[in-house]
């Protein structure tokens, strides 16, 4: 599985607050689409994993703002996963403006299965 990937976003009018920021909860949100997204630039997906038994659990999630992101803004997020054992995967999520740094995160990702018992990372998540 390939351990980075990039993606591009445009903030929508409807993901931010008053001010016209992006509302610091969808930071959240993109994240996710990174992660999606890395999963499927390595050839799979959530739903396949799922079919197999296998959920992923967010088991903890920390974000620091730097720089705020504003409506129209065109922005790339970097997912990188940084550390892999038998029972989580963690990830680090870079967001920028052009080469301006507006956030930086992380997440713990555990798995359970449809029982919601702890089960092993699925072997194919393994880093290249």
């Amino acid at each position: 599985m390939h351990n980075k990937h990039s993606i591009e976003i445009r903030v929508r009018y409807q993901e931010t607050d008053q001010g016209g920021l992006l509302y610091h909860g969808n930071y959240f949100a993109y994240f996710e689409m990174g992660r999606t997204e890395l999963l499927r630039s390595s050839g799979y997906t959530y739903r396949e994993m799922e079919a197999a038994g296998a959920f992923a659990v967010v088991v903890k999630l920390d974000c620091s703002y730097k720089r705020p992101a504003r409506y129209d803004d065109l922005l790339t997020l970097n997912t990188e996963i940084v550390r892999s054992t038998k029972f989580k995967v963690e990830h680090e999520y870079t967001l920028y403006r052009n080469e301006e740094l507006l956030a930086i995160a992380h997440t713990t990702i555990g798995f359970v299965n449809r029982e919601g018992i702890i089960v092993p990372v699925p072997e194919w998540m393994a880093i290249e």
